[in-house]
């Protein structure tokens, strides 16, 4: 399918799904982009991961109870994030094993609960691996008015984000409630994981959440530049990941994945500072003899 087909497609009445997933999958890349950048700079790959976990149960309880999925993920992952960041103030165990216990038995949870309802086994492919059919307009709505909220804090907090990324420990030391804003960034990164988990499913939702951040690290050595990069690469991903599934029938949130590590690998190979072919041409510039 040529990109003029793909268009129509998207303008055609009797696809009326296909533009909002369209939208709900560049609306989600664009918010996790910039959440992203946060998780890749503190090294919190793991919460995100651990964060996709969470929010099963509250999907589960919403599909069942034929409630809004949105709503209910948002619910269970901000629970989850507050057990967590209490139970991770006793020192005695460290965070990610705290994590580690309370969002897989989150996501056992989800298992047990989805387990109960009629179509089992493709309710539970349907959450985990995504699905761009059926997406209804109150989860377009939702999903658009959480990205901006999500935005709106991440912007007016971004100082104190920052600060306590790259370290921690002095901002404690200068008074920097340091508990209340891990608990603020980890109910962001829930609601960033919700809004991504319609169209890229549950199993996949870590690679939106940390790919495109991951890439522009790769870019720029500028955290300004590396925010805004991010989402685009995120966006774009989204767009051409949904072009080829529809083209060729394939699963939307796979091929999302795959455009976005393909992207990796060309910034990984070929970033004009950080890239492995600039390194080894620098490396080989230093061994070369002087004149």
């Amino acid at each position: 399918m040529n990109p003029i087909d793909f268009l129509a497609d998207l303008l055609n009445p009797d696809l009326a799904f296909l533009p909002k997933a369209l939208a709900v999958a560049v609306m989600s890349a664009l918010v996790c982009g910039v959440v992203g950048s946060y998780v890749v700079l503190r090294g919190m790959s793991f919460i995100g991961d651990a964060v996709a976990h969470a929010v099963f149960p509250g999907l589960a309880v919403a599909f069942v109870t034929a409630g809004n999925l949105v709503l209910g993920g948002m619910v269970a992952g901000v629970v989850t994030a507050v057990f967590v960041a209490v139970f991770a103030q006793n020192r005695r165990l460290k965070e990610d094993s705290i994590i580690g216990v309370f969002f897989v038995a989150a996501f056992a949870l989800g298992i047990v609960v989805i387990s109960q309802a009629p179509g089992y086994a493709g309710s539970l492919q349907q959450f985990l691996f995504g699905s761009i059919t059926g997406i209804p307009d109150s989860d377009l709505y939702v999903v658009g008015g959480t990205g901006l909220l999500v935005l709106a804090v991440l912007f007016a907090f971004h100082k104190e984000f920052v600060t306590i990324s790259l370290d921690r420990e002095s901002a404690q030391a200068m008074g920097v409630k340091v508990f209340w804003l891990d608990l603020v960034l980890y109910v962001l990164v829930t609601l960033a994981v919700v809004i991504s988990v319609q169209t890229i499913g549950n199993i996949l939702v870590l690679a939106l959440l940390v790919t495109p951040a991951a890439t522009a690290r790769l870019l720029t050595d500028r955290l300004s530049v590396m925010m805004l990069l991010a989402p685009i690469i995120g966006g774009l991903s989204a767009l051409l990941g949904l072009y080829g599934s529809w083209s060729w029938d394939l699963p939307t949130g796979g091929t999302i994945v795959l455009v976005l590590t393909v992207v990796f690998l060309l910034a990984w190979f070929g970033a004009p500072r950080n890239g492995l072919i600039a390194k080894s041409h620098r490396q080989r510039i230093q061994r070369s003899p002087q004149p």
